[in-house]
């Protein structure tokens, strides 16, 4: 059943009202009929099933069938912290980690990030990444959209580390631990404590790697250096990877 994010303003206790390019959609490519159902998502705390009571050009409204259960979004919060790829690898990034339940994506300039930043196109950029990032929560039966934060420097992203009781550094270069070997302690860890949701932030580099004294850096402010196996992966491959062993890890695939 199709899936719409809708803002919560426009939720009333009896019917849910999507406009905009939403209800273009459910007119024109589904094009659906009155009394055909949808399932509408604010984003944050309410799923509903709802059914099509009138459209207009431009607006849909549909009657709250019934409140549904949010059963989609992952116990454990990972985000992606991914140094700017070239060309549209960042987009395939937050596509495919919101299908596999990242709660959220920030990107950032290291020493060898090749993208050339333009601070001007920002705001477009981001306005793309966030419209991926919604279409592919609402295909993957998400209740909830991963944010998109503002690209940061190295610096700024390493004062946020605090706010994360796991850091997995993605190093290519890691003979030591690798990913299942920090992941699996920390997550027998969780099922001692439920209470809060656990932060992780997985953190990539660009093309060209990290730097030495970027590495020295991220495990001077918290971060565990570790590899993703015997195999050399792309930027891009890298952040899915990661955040697929940690989602099964942590019982969100089975894993437990």
């Amino acid at each position: 059943m199709q899936r719409y994010f809708v803002p919560a303003q426009q939720f009333s206790e009896q019917e849910v009202t999507i406009t905009g390019d939403d209800a273009r959609h459910i007119i024109r490519v589904m094009r659906s009929q009155e009394g055909d159902k949808l399932i509408a998502c604010d984003g944050s705390q309410l799923d509903v099933l709802a059914e099509i009571s009138s459209m207009d050009e431009g607006v849909v409204t549909a009657r709250i069938v019934e409140r549904l259960e949010q059963l989609s979004e992952a116990a454990v919060q990972v985000t992606i912290a991914q140094s700017l790829p070239k060309g549209d690898k960042m987009e395939t990034v937050i596509q495919k980690c919101t299908e596999l339940g990242a709660a959220a994506f920030v990107p950032f300039l290291s020493e060898r990030t090749v993208v050339q930043y333009d601070s001007r196109k920002e705001e477009k950029r981001i306005q793309r990444w966030s419209k991926i990032a919604k279409e592919a929560a609402e295909q993957s039966h998400r209740s909830r959209i991963p944010q998109i934060g503002q690209p940061l420097s190295w610096k700024q992203l390493l004062a946020t580390f605090a706010q994360y009781d796991l850091i997995c550094f993605c190093y290519e270069k890691e003979n030591g631990s690798q990913l299942r070997d920090v992941v699996q302690p920390f997550a027998a860890g969780l099922q001692q404590n439920t209470d809060t949701a656990a932060q992780v932030l997985i953190v990539v580099g660009p093309e060209g790697g990290f730097a030495e004294q970027e590495v020295e850096a991220a495990e001077q402010h918290g971060a565990v250096p570790t590899g993703l196996g015997s195999r050399i992966l792309r930027t891009e491959t890298a952040a899915m990877t990661a955040l697929a062993c940690i989602m099964y890890e942590t019982g969100e695939m089975g894993g437990i």
